[in-house]
């Protein structure tokens, strides 16, 4: 089997998680809060896309907003192609 490789989307990801707060209904203060930071620069980083949440905030996201971390995630179309290479 040869490697696959993964790109994330960070800008992307950002967009995504900015839409699904607005959906569900969620400030950054909400996020900052459900997350116990002292303040919301890192929930803002996410949302412009500068950085993406470690694994443990990525939980805490998908179950604020009802939906899985591959969800959340944005990955480049190459992801498709690779899988589909693999299951046939």
């Amino acid at each position: 089997m040869q490697p696959m490789y993964v790109s994330i989307q960070q800008k992307e990801t950002g967009n995504r998680i900015k839409s699904l707060l607005k959906q569900n209904g969620y400030t950054v203060k909400d996020i900052q809060g459900a997350m116990g930071f002292e303040n919301p620069q890192a929930v803002y980083k996410w949302l412009a896309g500068r950085s993406l949440p470690s694994i443990d905030n990525f939980v805490i996201l998908s179950r604020l907003l009802n939906t899985s971390i591959e969800d959340i995630l944005v990955i480049d179309g190459d992801i498709v192609r690779l899988w589909g290479c693999y299951i046939n």
